[in-house]
């Protein structure tokens, strides 16, 4: 658990009060080693050199953005979880953050307090999506029809490959919560709830619990 070791924290913001502010105060919590750089270019490079467990990346970047910096920590420091922190709440800016391989989205309005779950939930391996943007994208999706994407497999477009428990299971995940929090939610074992989350990656063909929650709204399968 993160809680029991040392998590490399590595922060991309370029605006220097809400740089160094983040700084001073992730280094006041007990089990975080921090680290700040201004844009995206050098987010890149630190994570190249000092492969952090969590990278909290801005979108408005100077060199590379934040979705391009995130696309390319995750394509070459796999190891390396990335959580947007961002102002903006647009859909597009989320899903094209989630695309790059974002492993959580947070809103800058977001508490300390919440953010360092934030961060000890994604180094652990959980998705982490702010409770209004993931409200807000649910609605979206439930309101508005959209075609499917159209290089999916005719199994997924036609219709939902996922058993009720595994909807049910991808909607706490959507939610920010951990494997923990679920298997208590449902009364199930952690390993129960790993095992469907294998299964949930294979019939969506993707490599992550954050791709699994946005192609399961993308296609309206929750």
């Amino acid at each position: 658990m993160s809680g029991d070791r040392v998590i490399a924290v590595l922060i991309a913001e370029d605006n220097e009060i809400t740089r160094v502010g983040l700084e001073l105060s992730l280094k006041q919590i007990q089990g975080l080693r921090v680290a700040a750089v201004a844009d995206g270019g050098a987010a890149l490079e630190a994570a190249r050199k000092m492969k952090p467990d969590v990278v909290l990346m801005d979108v408005g970047l100077p060199v590379l953005d934040g979705v391009e910096a995130t696309r390319r920590i995750k394509a070459e420091v796999p190891g390396t979880r990335v959580i947007i922190l961002s102002s903006h709440d647009a859909d597009d800016v989320l899903f094209a953050s989630l695309s790059a391989g974002a492993d959580g989205y947070c809103l800058k309005e977001i508490s300390m307090a919440q953010l360092e779950m934030a961060v000890r939930s994604v180094a652990d391996g959980a998705a982490w999506l702010d409770p209004g943007v993931a409200s807000r994208v649910l609605n979206a999706f439930s309101a508005v029809s959209q075609p499917p994407t159209p290089d999916l497999p005719r199994s997924i477009r036609s219709e939902s490959p996922l058993s009720q428990r595994e909807i049910d299971v991808l909607r706490l995940v959507i939610e920010g919560h951990s494997n923990q929090e679920i298997a208590d939610k449902l009364g199930l074992s952690v390993e129960t709830i790993k095992t469907h989350m294998r299964h949930i990656m294979e019939k969506l063909a993707v490599s992550d619990r954050t791709q699994a929650a946005v192609k399961a709204m993308r296609e309206h399968l929750i």
